[in-house]
């Protein structure tokens, strides 16, 4: 069985996803998440502020101080494609291949794309191999008033082979009852099994998970995931890595990871967010440098604030790609 990591914890990859797909041994993967981009037709952004006390500022904070909005700085990227599905069928033909026998993916995607996607899903897979739609849904954010609000993404999960694939829902933590005074003390205590439907906030603009990527998701949602869908030691994949919040799962419930990303700020932000962790590798770039020499482990100050904006991945010459996965 292949072990594309060697003695690595994890590794994290700037290129393009599917030159570093073709590069892969056949079923080396336990679990691959990805949340590619939703092909809103926008460009996705995040504007990185901090805020000075004024009393002529422009916002209001506790006690009723007044405070100024200074812009530090913006990360963006543009979400459309031409041929989306286009796009994406290589890729998940990819996925299908170095997934293991006992392998699943789950592809995050949103309302706009989600049913053409489970089409082509169903096509490659198989339908037989359609395990789950998982609807993650959250309330934050703009109301519009003419339609109901879309406040949820989804997620369709797939496996590689219907009567072997790995699950386990012992590992996931149990969440409360909705109204735990009809099901007793004890049941109450002890919590439930989550559902196909996930109600968990989006990342605060304040908290200390956040990264600065535009478009980073929980924790929560990828710590569930990990915990169901990969044995402890497993190699799980994100080939659309963004703020590496899969790899952050996966150092939390001690598993491997592969992080990809095509954007040198994402690579940037994962190398920020994983510095001073041990045996994690990170090819071609430098952690806190805008160059791609060897590998090499570094470390730089996360930003300290940041701020959501809605407004609306580049490639990598893959010369240094052709033998970062054999086994070692």
């Amino acid at each position: 069985m292949s072990n594309i990591l060697g003695s690595a914890t994890g590794r994290v990859v700037l290129g393009e996803n599917l030159s570093i797909l073709h590069d892969l041994p056949d079923e080396c993967v336990d679990l691959i998440y990805v949340d590619p981009p939703f092909n809103t037709g926008k460009r996705q952004a995040l504007r990185r502020i901090k805020t000075v006390r004024d009393s002529e500022g422009d916002r209001t904070g506790f006690q009723g101080q007044r405070y100024r909005t200074i812009k530090v700085g913006n990360t963006s990227y543009l979400d459309v494609f031409d041929d989306y599905l286009a796009f994406l069928e290589p890729r998940l033909e990819e996925f299908k291949r170095v997934l293991r026998t006992t392998g699943s993916l789950y592809f995050h995607v949103d309302y706009r794309e989600v049913h053409y996607c489970k089409v082509l899903l169903d096509a490659i897979f198989g339908r037989e191999c359609y395990l789950n739609e998982v609807i993650w849904a959250y309330d934050y954010g703009a109301r519009t008033t003419k339609k109901w609000p879309p406040k949820h993404d989804n997620i369709l999960v797939y496996v590689k082979d219907a009567e072997r694939y790995f699950f386990d829902m012992d590992a996931v933590e149990r969440i409360p009852y909705m109204a735990p005074g009809l099901v007793g003390p004890e049941k109450a205590a002890r919590g439930k099994s989550p559902t196909d439907t996930w109600w968990n906030t989006i990342v605060p603009s304040n908290g200390k998970e956040r990264t600065g990527y535009p478009t980073q998701k929980p924790l929560g949602i990828l710590r569930r995931i990990v915990q169901a869908s990969s044995p402890p030691g497993g190699i799980v994949a994100d080939f659309f890595a963004g703020s590496g919040t899969a790899g952050a799962a996966c150092l939390e419930l001690h598993r491997k990871f592969l992080m990809v990303d095509n954007q040198l700020e994402a690579a940037q932000v994962m190398a920020r967010r994983f510095a001073g962790q041990l045996e994690i590798e990170y090819v071609g770039f430098t952690p806190g440098e805008g160059q791609q020499p060897d590998a090499l482990v570094g470390d730089s100050s996360a930003p300290a604030s940041w701020d959501d904006t809605v407004d609306g991945q580049g490639d990598s010459d893959g010369t240094r790609q052709q033998a970062l996965f054999a086994d070692r």
